[in-house]
C-alpha cells in the first residue's frame, strides 16, 4: 500500500503494514516534553491518577521557557514543584533557562527523524520540520503518559501542499505558512496531517522548514511534516542525530486533498487582528504605525532569522517611536549570534535583547503591551490578550518585515527602506 509520512511512520511504530483511516492504536512515544506552564498541572493529575512513578524518566524532558525570567510570584511556585518532582522522579533531562522548548527539543537532538514525539504544547509539531511524527496533548493526556509508557493516537487523513519554483525575494518560509493558513482558514487542516514537498520546500534551510511545520497547528493540523533530505541528514549529523531511511512518502500516496502553488506567486504577507487567516500583503499595509516589533519565539528567533534582521538594520537606527523587542530562541543561538556579529549590529541600530526565552508570545518576561499599543512580530499568534493589553493590536509576519518595520515605525517591506 502507498503510504503518506504520516501513516509510514504510525505504521513502523506499531509493526502494521497498513492502517486504516480513523483508526485508533496504542503507541510508546520516544520522547515527551512538559514545559514551565503546564508542569504544576502534569504533576497534580499525574498524582491523582494514582501513579507514583513514572515509567521511564529517560524520554522525558522539562524545559522553563514561558516563565523565565519570571514574571510574577507564582512563576517561581511552579519551578518549585517542578524541581520536587525531577529530583524524586530522577529525571535528569531538565533545561531551567536555555531557551524555547521546541527550539531545544531539534537542537538539543531530542527529536530524531522517525520518532512520534509529544509536547505539552500545540507548537510541538515544530519537529515535523525534521521528519518527526510529532503533536501537542493536553496535560491529563500527558500525566498517563507519563504513569503508563503509552498513548491512543489515530490514524488521519493527509492534507499534501506541493510549492514548486522559486521564491521571490524577501518571501520566506513565514510567508508561505501565511498564505497557506489564509486559503484553509484556521480550522481547515484541523485533524489532519499537513505535508509540504514541491523544489520550493527542498531549496529552503532547515530553520525555514521549522517555521512550516510549527504554523501548521495554526490550520488546525495534528502535524506539518516534511520529508527527510540532504538537508535534515546534515542538521541530524551536526547533533549526532541518526537519520532513519525511507522517511519520505510514497509515490501515489492517498491524500486526502492535494494544494498545489508556483513559488513566484508567492509574495511578503502580514496576519492581521485578531486571526492568521486574516492576511494581507505587506505592501498594502504601509500606512499601520507600529509601537512595538518583537523578534523572537518558537517560530522565528532562530540564528536565520537573526541573521536577516541584523542585515536589514546594520548601520541604520531604529524608528524613535517603536520600540524593538529581539529574544533569541535559545543560548546557542544567542552565543552564535553573538559571534557571528548579529547582535552588535541589532544593539547598535536601538534594539533591546532579551533572555532566550517564549517571552512576548507568552506574555511575559519584558514587553507586555497596553490596549492602545499595536504591534508587529514574528511569533505564531495575533489573539485578543496575547501580549498583554486585551485590545492591542497584533500584527504576525517575518523576519525581514520585522527588521524593516523597526526602522520605518510603518509595516514595511524590506525593499523600500
Amino acid at each position: 500500500m502507498k503510504q503518506t509520512l504520516y501513516e509510514k511512520i504510525l505504521c513502523r511504530k506499531t509493526g502494521k503494514d497498513r492502517l486504516e483511516p480513523g483508526e485508533i492504536v496504542e503507541i510508546a512515544p520516544d520522547r515527551v516534553m512538559i514545559h514551565d506552564f503546564f508542569t504544576p498541572f502534569v504533576i497534580n493529575k499525574f498524582r491523582e491518577m494514582g501513579f507514583s512513578r513514572v515509567v521511564d524518566p529517560e524520554k522525558i524532558v522539562i524545559v522553563y521557557d514561558h516563565l523565565v525570567p519570571a514574571t510574577f510570584p507564582d512563576d517561581v511556585r511552579h519551578h518549585r514543584i517542578t524541581e520536587e518532582f525531577v529530583k524524586e522522579q530522577g529525571i535528569t533531562r531538565i533545561h531551567r533557562s536555555d531557551g524555547v522548548c521546541h527550539q531545544l527539543m531539534h537542537e538539543q537532538g531530542y527529536a530524531a527523524p522517525g520518532d512520534i514525539v509529544l509536547g505539552t504544547d500545540s507548537h510541538t509539531v515544530t519537529y515535523g520540520a525534521m521528519g518527526v511524527l510529532a503533536t501537542g496533548i493536553g496535560y491529563s493526556e500527558m500525566a498517563a503518559v507519563l504513569g503508563t509508557g503509552k498513548i491512543w493516537l489515530k490514524m488521519v487523513p493527509t492534507v499534501r501542499v506541493t510549492i514548486d519554483g522559486a521564491l521571490p525575494q524577501w518571501v520566506t518560509g513565514k510567508d508561505i505558512i501565511l498564505n497557506l493558513i489564509r486559503d484553509l482558514r484556521v480550522d481547515g487542516a484541523t485533524y489532519r496531517s499537513v505535508e509540504f514537498n514541491g523544489t520550493a520546500i527542498e531549496a529552503l534551510s532547515q530553520d525555514a522548514r521549522f517555521t512550516l511545520s510549527n504554523m501548521a497547528v495554526e490550520a488546525g493540523a495534528k502535524t506539518g511534516l516534511i520529508a527527510v533530505d540532504d538537508i535534515t541528514r546534515a542538521y541530524c549529523a551536526d547533533r549526532g542525530v541518526g537519520v532513519l531511511d525511507g522517511l519520505f512518502p510514497d509515490e501515489d500516496a492517498g491524500y486526502e486533498r492535494v494544494i498545489l502553488y508556483k513559488a513566484e506567486e508567492f509574495f511578503p504577507v502580514v496576519a492581521c487582528p485578531y486571526n492568521l487567516d486574516n492576511v494581507a500583503p505587506a505592501s498594502e499595509l504601509n500606512n499601520v504605525k507600529i509601537d512595538q516589533v518583537f523578534l523572537g519565539s518558537c517560530t522565528n528567533g532562530r540564528l536565520e532569522d537573526l541573521e536577516v534582521a541584523a542585515r536589514i538594520v546594520k548601520g541604520k537606527k531604529t524608528a524613535p517611536q517603536t520600540r524593538f523587542l529581539v529574544v533569541p530562541a535559545s543560548r546557542e543561538v544567542y552565543h552564535q549570534a553573538i559571534q557571528k556579529g548579529y547582535i552588535s549590529a541589532l544593539l547598535e541600530a536601538g534594539a533591546q535583547v532579551g533572555h532566550p526565552s517564549c517571552s512576548l508570545c507568552a506574555g511575559r518576561s519584558g514587553g507586555i503591551v497596553e490596549n492602545t499599543d499595536t504591534v508587529l512580530a514574528t511569533n505564531n499568534r495575533n489573539f485578543h490578550g496575547r501580549m498583554g493589553g486585551e485590545n492591542a493590536k497584533i500584527y504576525i509576519a517575518s523576519p525581514a518585515i520585522a527588521a524593516a518595520t523597526a526602522l520605518k515605525g510603518y509595516i514595511s517591506n524590506p525593499e523600500i527602506q
